[in-house]
């Protein structure tokens, strides 16, 4: 009997794992995009979305966008290019963040969620990024963890409605310091609307971007692709691949706790040859 393609790739990799051989790795299904701002944003809807698509990515994460007419555009343009929004950051979590003792700070930064919200279920997406809070010498770090979760429930009915989770991300707010603290606050809404948003750049210069994908696991809904690297006269915001990320380890650290979501490179604005590079970079470093 003629052994097919399949019965030989099978029969091979079994006789591979019985020698002990390494096995080769499988591409993680995973889907590869990139906020929307990295795109010129002189050109019209219609050509971003393009060039989105012909650099090589599948989908985008947009900004809030308040003017209803501009979200509606957005999506007819990013339809036509058959690409999708999937996510949305939200913009208005630094300028009035939810940890503030300010009642009308609070209330512009929730109204910014319900647009962001809004924005999503418009656009098709799943999930709005949002940053819970901002430590200062106005606000303790245990007055943060209170008030934003207190504001951040409220959103709750909302996302829940209109089925979108609010992605909670770890940046550079001198708060959730560590993936423990991070998964345990979380963890503290019981809801499967709350979730996580890892950077994978964010961390490097406290920790492990390996060890944060294992300790969150499946909390993580989304992920931002950056690179980070230290230097004699401090630190550096680098292409992906040209810092301090072990990117074989973080692509490992997917595969182990089955991430197939998507994954958004957030990185300096470029024309289409950068963006095809970077579009390259990511098949190489975690998909190819």
């Amino acid at each position: 009997m003629l052994m097919t393609r399949r019965d030989f790739l099978q029969s091979s990799l079994a006789a591979a794992g019985a020698a002990g051989l390494p096995l080769p790795k499988a591409p993680l299904a995973i889907k590869k995009g990139l906020v929307f701002d990295m795109v010129p944003g002189k050109l019209p809807y219609a050509d971003r979305f393009k060039l989105v698509r012909d650099a090589g990515f599948q989908v985008v994460q947009a900004l809030t966008e308040p003017d209803q007419r501009k979200a509606e555009d957005m999506k007819t343009a990013a339809d036509a290019a058959t690409i999708r929004i999937d996510s949305v950051m939200n913009v208005d979590h630094w300028r009035y963040p939810l940890s503030s003792s300010d009642p009308t700070v609070v209330e512009k930064s929730l109204s910014g969620m319900r647009t962001s919200l809004q924005n999503a279920k418009l656009w098709g997406a799943d999930a709005v990024l949002l940053v819970p809070a901002v430590v200062n010498p106005q606000t303790s770090y245990r007055d943060a963890w209170t008030r934003s979760q207190a504001q951040v429930r409220k959103l709750l009915p909302l996302a829940e409605q209109l089925k979108v989770v609010i992605a909670i991300e770890e940046v550079w707010n001198r708060f959730l310091l560590s993936p423990l603290e991070m998964a345990q606050y979380i963890g503290e809404f019981h809801s499967p609307w709350i979730r996580a948003w890892f950077d994978v750049g964010n961390v490097v210069l406290y920790g492990y971007p390996q060890d944060w994908i294992r300790t969150l696991g499946k909390a993580i809904v989304k992920v931002h692709l950056k690179d980070f690297k230290r230097t004699e006269n401090g630190y550096a915001w680098v292409n992906l691949g040209d810092g301090d990320v072990d990117w074989p380890a973080v692509r490992q650290a997917f595969a182990d706790i089955g991430y197939d979501g998507s994954v958004i490179a957030e990185l300096e604005q470029g024309d289409e040859q950068y963006l095809r590079d970077v579009s390259r970079r990511i098949d190489r470093l975690l998909l190819g």
